[in-house]
């Protein structure tokens, strides 16, 4: 009787042990996996949510439920969203409240921000993709880790005066040559890995709201290349130590159109074991292929966006991960700001997108798409591009951007149909 009792013990810890471990996202034999099934998904990229989830005068909570209901309501399954943000308010071009007011100062009130959120999206039946840093400097990122641990001032890139895109590159990538700035931030990293939600007493460990920890918003290697994969390395083996449940990945753009500049090498880059899958970002219009007030410019975009695709689905094969494209967008038409202008040139490449995803999808070579970003009810200050400053409305445009140039507000009635319309035939609901 003894040894059977213990046989059934046994067995119901393992049974209790492997259902609890279905309902955190895996990775399946051809993609993605979610309590057995392929977890297939439209999302969008809302880094502002942690911030909208702030208590008080800070947050908009009213607000951010209204918007999880309607991302909901139109097949938003989920939301790759920011948990670390670093540095003094005094910087330009930087969301604030920050998360890391210092080196070693964490700022609790816009974590329980963070735990709101997760809160919010577990009841929704949302997942989150977590970003744990940024290459660029609107959060604050390597940059700021760099001019804490060098006393060296951020030398900004555009829209500041004089600013270079290669000379603030060249600074950030800096980081990954810094020991103390990497032991520090993976410190930080630590705080948040091994948190336990204020609301809800849940681990974030053991939260399968959480479906992956993302290193970093477009990590670059620049002239790092060794040192860059010692970070990715360490950092996402530190994660894999802290947490058993949840995937890792990088947050690589990919290639992009020049790699040599950027130091990036998408096969080599994803290769590390801690790696549990791969992604990819498209920017036509960043990349200078497409001009929105030069229409002709569109079909020749599009067929860049494709190849871009089709090229690291092709490498993500060589790899064995599954392959998200985790960011793309489009300006309005003749790239207005304005809420109220039309986006019809945008439906359409945003249907080209799906179209070509979908494919992939179908073929197994795809597990998900975040469209670039979500605006919801957030409204710029003025209709025609202005910064974003202390008080304005967090859109999906980050501080440093043109506030209005990629966001899809809740009133983007077209847009939103659109990307239900697509939610559904990713789930297999509309062949």
């Amino acid at each position: 009787m003894k040894n059977k009792f213990l046989y059934l013990l046994t067995l119901l810890f393992f049974t209790t042990t492997l259902m609890a471990k279905s309902y955190f996202v895996t990775i399946g034999q051809s993609g993605l996996k979610l309590e057995g099934k392929p977890y297939v998904f439209m999302g969008a990229n809302f880094w502002q949510g942690m911030n909208m989830a702030m208590e008080g005068d800070q947050g908009k909570r009213d607000q951010l439920l209204r918007e999880l209901d309607l991302m909901h309501e139109k097949g938003i399954k989920q939301l790759r969203i920011l948990a670390l943000s670093e540095g003094p308010a005094t910087e330009p071009y930087r969301v604030v409240p920050v998360v890391q007011t210092s080196p070693t100062q964490i700022n609790a009130k816009v974590l329980v921000g963070l735990d709101f959120l997760l809160t919010q999206l577990s009841k929704r039946k949302m997942t989150a993709v977590i970003c744990l840093s940024n290459f660029w400097p609107w959060s604050g990122g390597f940059a700021q880790w760099v001019s804490w641990f060098e006393g060296s001032s951020i030398p900004y890139p555009p829209p500041h005066p004089g600013g270079s895109w290669s000379g603030f590159q060249a600074y950030s990538s800096r980081f990954y040559t810094l020991p103390k700035a990497i032991k520090a931030q993976q410190a930080s990293v630590k705080k948040i890995v091994t948190r336990r939600n204020s609301i809800t007493g849940i681990l974030y460990s053991e939260d399968p709201t959480i479906m992956a920890w993302e290193l970093a918003n477009e990590p670059r290697g620049g002239a790092y290349r060794k040192e860059f994969l010692a970070w990715i390395k360490s950092s996402a083996a530190l994660i894999k130590s802290l947490d058993k449940n949840h995937l890792v990945t990088l947050g690589s753009e990919g290639e992009t159109l020049d790699p040599l500049e950027a130091g990036n090498n998408f096969i080599e880059d994803h290769s590390i074991k801690e790696i549990d899958y791969a992604t990819l970002h498209i920017w036509i219009e960043n990349w200078g292929v497409y001009n929105p007030k030069n229409p002709e410019t569109f079909l020749y975009a599009t067929e860049i966006m494709k190849k871009y695709l089709e090229d690291h689905v092709t490498k993500s094969k060589i790899l064995r991960k599954p392959l998200i494209l985790e960011e793309f967008g489009i300006a309005r038409d003749q790239r207005s700001m304005d809420p109220k202008s039309s986006t019809m040139d945008r439906d359409k490449y945003f249907q080209e997108v799906f179209k070509e995803s979908l494919g992939h999808i179908q073929k197994l070579n795809l597990s998900g798409v975040n469209f670039w970003a979500w605006s919801g009810e957030s409204q710029p200050k003025i209709p025609y591009g202005s910064l974003w400053t202390l008080g304005d409305d967090l859109l999906g445009d980050p501080p440093h951007e043109e506030q209005g140039w990629y966001g899809v507000y809740a009133t983007d009635y077209s847009t939103l149909d659109l990307i239900k319309y697509y939610s559904e035939k990713f789930q297999g609901k509309r062949y």
